[in-house]
């Protein structure tokens, strides 16, 4: 009984791992008077490129978040962990263009394909957002975006189609 049980739970746990998919991804930030320098990003993910953690490396800071994939059946309270450290729905950094911002229902019908993410390097932040290759894909199918620090210093970024 007990085989059966270790058998199981090392079955689950290949399942588990069987379905985690890794991406990479390259940006570039200019500051003024400065070299470009490049930022490397890695996101995983345990439901195809969805949603899950993203890295990068910039400035010597780690910092470290979650992505969302807006679909048609994102929910407001799933982004509300993105808005934390910055104005609320990042009213701010254009990205809603010169008829926004939207409702929450209207930027999740409007967006649908697209990705944010928010970072954190202890007191810094990232917030990032995506446009998608190949949506059906999620992050797998690659995309290019920017992201905003704190300081408002801003990244290039690239992922290839895994």
């Amino acid at each position: 009984m007990a085989i059966c049980r270790s058998l199981a739970a090392a079955a689950f746990l290949a399942a588990v791992v069987a379905c985690t998919t890794t991406g990479f991804g390259t940006g570039v930030a200019t500051k003024a008077g400065a070299t470009a320098e490049t930022v490397p990003f890695t996101w995983t993910s345990k439901d195809g490129g969805i949603s899950g953690s993203m890295t990068a490396s910039y400035d010597g800071k780690l910092y470290q978040g979650r992505f969302f994939q807006i679909t048609q059946s994102t929910t407001a309270d799933s982004l509300d962990p993105l808005w934390m450290n910055w104005r609320h729905g990042w009213h701010d950094w254009g990205y809603w263009g010169a008829a926004g911002p939207y409702p929450t229902t209207v930027f999740i019908t409007r967006y649908s394909g697209k990705v944010v993410a928010s970072l954190d390097a202890g007191a810094d932040h990232m917030r990032c957002r995506f446009h998608l290759v190949d949506p059906s894909r999620g992050m797998g199918g690659g995309g290019e975006g920017e992201c905003q620090n704190s300081a408002g210093q801003t990244i290039r970024a690239n992922f290839a189609a895994g």
